[in-house]
């Protein structure tokens, strides 16, 4: 392993039972452990943040009637009024073909239709995150980071593995702990060098194997059984590309924290579980090592550890009373930690002088509104990474396309997609003051 120069640190990572250090960035020249190239500006940054069964509807989104900068913080968001100027909440956007009222998530980030396919009963497609990952991660050590959760499909989401969706609307596998978090982004494989070599070598053998099988029986098939087979062929395809970026940062050594620091806790759940996942992306844009993030959030745990003795699910069909308190307290602690990634980022310079959240966006909603309603889409964005004039509370015309907000994002990204799900365009209030 190639040396590393002594130089000061500062902590940034903590927990009851966890702190993680990293090196300044200043120190080392931007993306030291990244590449020896260095840009010119700091990169854009996209994170997307599901929260599963929507909000409490008469707390947590403010009145529609009053739109633009004056309007009245709710109390769900009041956590968030030390960053009011730079937010957006945004009211009225929904997916049109969700129909599902118990998945918060599968078409948050691709507005597919479900019953696209004839004869299908699910079908999905690509989600904006891993649009801008085509883009954006072809630089970084991971070309997207999804982080997600123990457990069973409790807290609302539905189906998938994250929040994020391949080509072929495949689900994309997640970090489901902080601990693995940590391992995948800042610890190094302790096989050796020679080894893990000769394991890619061997990974690309059996895929070469297994393409010459592939080809053979193509010839002959049916149209539908040729589609399967290119399809196939594309899931391949994708393997080679990650085998490729694999070799290529083979011999680049992560960024770690110090020898004395130790990993998350394995018990963390619920609140101060998100806490952490929110401080292990912000340490991995520090060191560049991923440009797009997704994260599909506890639900069940995060109410738990809060005190509630009710699941998640029972929460979600509230009425006045004790389940609607849980859902408001669950709101409050959820605008908390979003107030704190935001407060992080904005803590943590550049080595140009300018802040991470200078190049960043934050999404965080959900598929579903409230007590399982599928309009108005919860949603809150910020951050200067896309170009959007923040401190107002927008309400656009009803069932405008939650895919006009993920091309906007997209675009002032710097990703020249020209629409993507079932958008319609961009939303151009976003960018006027």
């Amino acid at each position: 392993m190639k040396s590393r120069p002594s130089l000061p640190r500062r902590h940034f990572l903590r927990s009851s039972s966890a702190v993680i250090a990293l090196p300044f960035l200043e120190s080392f020249g931007f993306r030291r452990f990244a590449s020896a190239a260095a840009p010119t500006t700091p990169p854009k940054r996209l994170a997307f943040l599901g929260m599963g069964f929507g909000v409490t509807k008469d707390t947590w989104y403010p009145d529609k009637n009053s739109v633009g900068s004056d309007y009245v913080l709710p109390e769900g968001l009041q956590p968030l009024a030390r960053h009011r100027d730079d937010i957006t909440i945004i009211q009225n956007l929904a997916n049109q073909y969700n129909n599902e009222a118990h998945w918060g998530s599968t078409f948050w980030l691709t507005g597919a239709n479900r019953y696209a396919e004839p004869g299908q009963s699910f079908h999905n497609t690509i989600s904006a995150d891993q649009v801008a990952a085509e883009v954006l991660g072809k630089e970084t050590r991971f070309t997207s980071v999804q982080l997600g959760y123990e457990g069973g499909d409790n807290s609302g989401h539905g189906p998938g593995l994250s929040l994020a969706w391949n080509r072929q609307g495949k689900p994309v596998s997640a970090l489901n702990n902080p601990v693995a978090a940590f391992h995948r982004l800042f610890a190094d494989d302790g096989t050796p060098l020679e080894q893990r070599q000769a394991d890619l070598r061997k990974q690309r053998s059996i895929l070469d194997t297994v393409l010459d099988d592939a080809r053979s029986a193509k010839r002959g098939l049916t149209k539908s059984d040729t589609d399967k087979i290119d399809e196939y062929f594309q899931s391949i395809r994708e393997i080679e590309v990650r085998l490729a970026k694999e070799e290529q940062w083979l011999e680049v050594p992560k960024a770690k924290p110090d020898d004395a620091i130790i990993e998350p806790d394995k018990g963390l759940k619920g609140v101060e579980e998100v806490k952490v996942m929110y401080d292990l992306m912000v340490a991995a844009m520090q060191v560049d090592a991923s440009r797009v993030f997704s994260y599909r959030q506890p639900l069940d745990t995060f109410i738990r550890s809060m005190g509630a003795t009710i699941t998640a699910h029972n929460m979600s069909h509230y009425a006045d009373g004790a389940r609607k308190l849980v859902s408001q307290e669950r709101d409050r602690k959820q605008s908390e930690l979003f107030a704190h990634f935001i407060g992080r980022l904005k803590a943590t310079k550049e080595p140009d002088g300018s802040t991470l959240f200078d190049h960043t966006t934050l999404t965080l909603g959900s598929n579903i509104h409230s007590i399982h309603y599928l309009t108005n889409c919860p949603t809150i964005v910020t951050g200067g990474g896309s170009g959007i004039k923040h401190g107002r509370h927008l309400v656009m015309p009803e069932k405008t396309p939650l895919c006009n907000l993920w091309l906007s994002l997209l675009n002032g990204s710097g990703i020249e997609a020209e629409s993507h799900g079932d958008s319609k365009g961009r939303i151009e209030e976003l960018f006027i003051a």
